[in-house]
């Protein structure tokens, strides 16, 4: 349902028509802008990307984002990163990076304090990405400003809920604990 929501202000435009296997004439619907890439942040963020690639009229790039928080200085850690890079030359360069998406969809189903959001938005406009849409199902209040905040004017958040506080070890209260051990039924430390 967020992803629904999320993705409501995407442009859908008439490209032409074509003929059913029956013989029935229908318009050719797609969206806009046509390079998109779904983001997912390792593991937990794997769990939405089935829902969000049904959504999709047409199937979209996909590439992954390893970050982890640090347990003792709560701050982003990133061990993978599979975004492509091509290097520029003098006719891209005022566009940026030409292999990069025009819309970046990051999945991470919880922001708690909001660093490993914010990490993901700076990597992916590093990249070239032009507008980012970061879809969560709970945030922390103080979490999801940061992440909003980090890159305003070309960051949407969805958030399906939140909660107020975070506990000592920054996880939210009362929160889902750690969505990668109950997607992947593996054991928390």
């Amino acid at each position: 349902m967020l992803g629904i929501e999320a993705l409501a202000s995407l442009d859908v435009r008439q490209s032409g028509t074509d003929i059913s296997p029956l013989g029935y004439e229908f318009t050719i619907e797609t969206i806009s802008p046509t390079r998109i890439t779904l983001v997912p942040i390792l593991r937990s963020g794997l769990g939405m990307l089935d829902a969000l690639q049904t959504i999709l009229p047409d199937p979209v790039s996909v590439h992954h984002l390893g970050l982890f928080r640090d347990p003792l200085s709560l701050h982003p850690v990133e061990y993978y990163n599979n975004l492509p890079f091509t290097r520029p030359d003098s006719s891209t360069a005022p566009e940026g990076n030409p292999s990069a998406a025009n819309l970046a969809i990051i999945l991470d189903p919880v922001i708690a304090t909001g660093g490993t959001a914010v990490a993901a938005i700076q990597t992916l406009k590093e990249w070239g990405v032009q507008r980012v849409i970061l879809i969560s199902v709970l945030g922390c209040a103080g979490g999801v400003a940061k992440a909003a905040g980090e890159w305003p004017e070309a960051t949407e958040v969805w958030i399906g809920g939140i909660d107020e506080e975070l506990n000592d070890r920054g996880m939210i209260r009362p929160g889902l604990g750690d969505v990668g051990d109950r997607l992947f039924l593996t054991i928390g430390k």
